[in-house]
């Protein structure tokens, strides 16, 4: 009965140790870091050193991706399966001794199947065996600043030694996004094909449920329990956090959600990113420098004196030697001593002048400045003056384009040697009302009569306009009757009686006035004068051709009293019958402002219209009237010019 009892005892003992040992629950860590700089957002225990389980295949992976960029193997290498990967206690790809896979599905079959056979591969295919890989996993840890991590194997699985924290993996996800992002996004596959079949990613189930997770790696070992680093990005923010001592694979991935959220909660939006610095290279080369014997004088009693040389800082810069220069040519220096020489002797003679100036003034400075200088400028020809008036007036006539007539010229002209020309006969003829077709070719001789005369009116005031360009208009007021010189060209009565140009305009606007006072009232008898149906407005509207044309008839028939047919003179401008439209405007204030516009910026070809404005259909438009073709056309282009509407109204 006694033996009963004990065996009863020994039972419930080991019931409670084995109770006591299945509910024992793996040690709690967490670390929450912005991924964009580093900053620790969140941390528990996270420097406490624990079994990272499968975390541990990210440095395996890293070493890999180091190795592919130095050129060591690439990702078609083959890596032979070995028999020791095979005997791997684990979840594995099923290799088998003897297969030849590469790289880039061990890679995959690592990362997303979290192969351990995978892993031993890639450890003895990059540093030969399991050990030197695990030695250079803990070099490069140590290059990173994980400083409380220690590898002894490339898959996890707990092993005495085998031993890293919370912020240490932290650090290694983050290390892995900046150092090689080509690579990053294999973690975040669903699945992939890995030589031997598609394999699932076991972090799967948290990509999919935590919005904008991207990675990266998942572990679970019965001492570690269930761990996970994960990244994840949200509004411009990134962030990193990791999760040892989890209790299942839901309770983990919930609590690690609940870690980003605060990650993401407390970080600021905006930041400065600040990239990790990539840690020094620790390949087969490194290897090679770190192990190899220090042999020197002290320890080697063959070696040679070894020589040390120091590298110090230069104390005494050296000067460097000059460019050799050739000398310049003799004819160039020459060349420069005269020219310094002149400007030597310019400066002199400017500062002899200035000082003379100070004697005499600024107007005798004026006069000996150009013989100081040795400069005489050419006088200009509008300042050239002479005292005497007749060769005024004949320098004048001159630029008008007069030239002097040839005495014999003037004797031929006075002779005549057709008819005599009676006076009294002609007065008599025209005294009596002439028949209507008399009248019809007295009308025509006088169309022909005017036309010659203002053609040479035209003339005239072509040169009496050129005259007054020439400065010289003047000076046709200086010649009298008692004048001897006789000009080619000009109506002889014209510059013997003509005592101005505002003297003969007026007396012409008043010839056109007398005979437009009643355009219903016949001529009075005797007078000599038909008028015809020509139209007539505002004398100041006259044309200068018709002016012309007027005062060269008015002169004639005051010199002689012969009857003479005079057409009455239109003083307005048949042909100001053209406009210009500026286009239709929305309101009248719109149309007045165009006008206002345009007659500011167009006024050399504008000032002689008229502004109008026109309402049609609900729109108003400006137009000017009253101009010519010419100045209607030039107004347009120059309009068009200045990217302004404008068409032209035709008569």
């Amino acid at each position: 009965m006694r033996y009963l009892r004990h065996a009863m005892a020994m039972a419930v003992f080991i019931a409670a140790i084995v109770i006591a040992g299945f509910s024992h629950a793996a040690p709690y860590a967490a670390m929450v870091m912005d991924a964009r700089n580093g900053e620790v957002i969140f941390a528990r225990n996270h420097d406490t050193k624990l079994h990272p389980a499968s975390l541990t295949k990210m440095m395996t992976l890293y070493v890999a991706f180091e190795a592919i960029k130095h050129g060591e193997v690439s990702l078609d290498t083959q890596f032979t399966v070995s028999r020791n990967a095979t005997q791997t206690s684990c979840v594995c790809l099923g290799l088998r001794p003897g297969q030849k896979i590469s790289l880039r599905y061990l890679i995959r079959a690592a990362a997303l199947r979290s192969a351990n056979d995978a892993s031993v591969v890639i450890a003895e295919g990059i540093s030969g065996s399991v050990e030197a890989f695990a030695d250079r996993m803990t070099r490069t840890a140590r290059a990173m600043g994980m400083a409380n991590t220690t590898f002894r194997n490339p898959h996890g699985l707990t092993q005495t030694g085998h031993l890293s924290t919370a912020r240490d993996m932290t650090i290694l996800g983050r290390q892995l996004y900046f150092d090689y992002p080509q690579y990053f996004n294999i973690f975040s596959r669903r699945s992939d094909f890995a030589g031997v079949g598609n394999v699932p990613n076991t972090n799967r189930r948290f990509l999919d449920a935590y919005s904008g997770a991207d990675g990266i790696k998942t572990g679970y070992t019965r001492a570690a329990g269930f761990n996970l680093t994960a990244s994840a990005k949200r509004g411009g923010k990134h962030i990193i956090s990791t999760m040892f001592g989890g209790s299942s694979a839901v309770a983990r991935n919930a609590h690690v959600a609940e870690l980003m959220d605060i990650g993401f909660n407390r970080a600021a939006t905006r930041v400065a990113t600040r990239a990790p610095g990539t840690p020094a290279y620790q390949g087969r080369a490194a290897v090679a420098v770190a192990q190899a014997p220090t042999r020197n004088g002290d320890d080697d009693p063959g070696a040679a004196a070894k020589t040390i040389r120091l590298q110090t800082a230069v104390r005494v810069s050296m000067r460097p030697q000059p460019r050799p220069v050739k000398a310049p040519d003799d004819a160039i220096l020459l060349a420069v001593r005269e020219s310094v020489d002149a400007a030597v002797s310019d400066v002199a003679a400017i500062a002899e002048a200035e000082a003379v100036a100070e004697e005499v003034g600024t107007t005798e400075v004026a006069v000996l400045a150009p013989d100081a200088l040795g400069v005489t400028p050419p006088p200009r020809p509008d300042l050239a003056q002479t005292d005497d008036p007749e060769e005024v007036s004949l320098n004048a006539a001159i630029a008008a384009g007069f030239s002097i007539a040839d005495p014999e010229d003037i004797a031929d002209l006075g002779s005549f040697d057709g008819p005599p020309h009676d006076e009294s006969a002609a007065t008599a003829d025209l005294a009596t009302e002439p028949a209507p077709e008399e009248a019809v070719q007295v009308a025509e001789a006088s169309d022909a009569t005017s036309q010659e005369r203002e053609s040479e009116a035209g003339q005239l005031v072509e040169s009496v306009q050129f005259a007054e360009s020439q400065g010289v208009t003047d000076d046709f007021e200086e010649f009298t009757e008692e004048s001897e010189i006789t000009w080619i060209g000009a109506s002889e009565s014209l510059l013997a009686e003509a005592e101005g140009d505002d003297a003969l305009l007026q007396s012409a606007e008043e010839a056109v006035q007398l005979a437009s006072l009643d355009q219903g009232a016949a001529p009075q008898a005797g007078s000599g004068i038909i008028l015809t149906s020509t139209p007539l407005t505002s004398a100041k509207d006259a044309s200068p051709q018709a002016l012309a044309a007027a005062i060269d008839a008015n002169l004639d028939s005051t010199a002689t009293n012969a009857p003479e047919v005079i057409a009455r003179l239109s003083t307005s401008d048949g042909g100001r019958l053209w406009g210009v439209s500026l286009g239709q405007f929305t309101s009248r204030h719109a149309a007045e402002r165009s006008l206002i516009t345009v007659k500011m910026a167009e006024a050399a070809s504008l000032g002689n219209g008229v502004s109008r404005i026109r309402q049609t259909s609900g729109r108003f438009e400006a137009t000017v009237a009253g101009l010519t073709q010419t100045e209607a056309e030039r107004a347009c282009l120059r309009l068009s010019a200045r990217s302004m509407d404008c068409n032209i109204s035709h008569p």
